[in-house]
Order: structure tokens, then sequence, then C-alpha cells
């Protein structure tokens, strides 16, 4: 499960993604992440080994709007 919070990284965005596979999650951390360095890749990898974890995402205001409409 994805949840994404607000700038404030206190008030939660209504729209919440699920994915059965952490290679899906690696592949949108891919798109929109920002990992230079293979310090925060494997920050990443060790996150979805144990369940959790953050990162921080450069969205479009299109992609924002979308998770700001729940589902």
């Amino acid at each position: 499960m994805c949840q994404f919070l607000e700038e404030d990284l206190k008030t939660p965005l209504p729209r919440r993604l699920y994915f059965r596979s952490p290679e899906k999650i690696r592949m949108i951390v891919e798109k929109v992440g920002n990992f230079a360095d293979l310090q925060n890749r494997q920050s990443l990898d060790y996150g979805l080994e144990i369940g959790r974890g953050g990162v921080w995402l450069q969205l479009t205001q299109e992609q924002y709007n979308r998770l700001k409409v729940p589902r």
C-alpha cells in the first residue's frame, strides 16, 4: 500500500495505491523519484523488504491532481 502526503508531511491525500509486486513500486519510483545514488536505491530495497519506508516523488501537476481525487 502506498499513501501520499501533502508537502507538510502530515496531511494524507485521499488516494492510496495498492501493489502486488515490489517491482511495480520500483518502476514508479524510477519514473518520478529522485534516485541519483546507490544508497538511495538500497534504502528503497530495504523499505520494500520490511514493508515500510518513504520516498520523495517529483509529480507533475496532473499526477498530483489525480492523487487528490478519492477512488
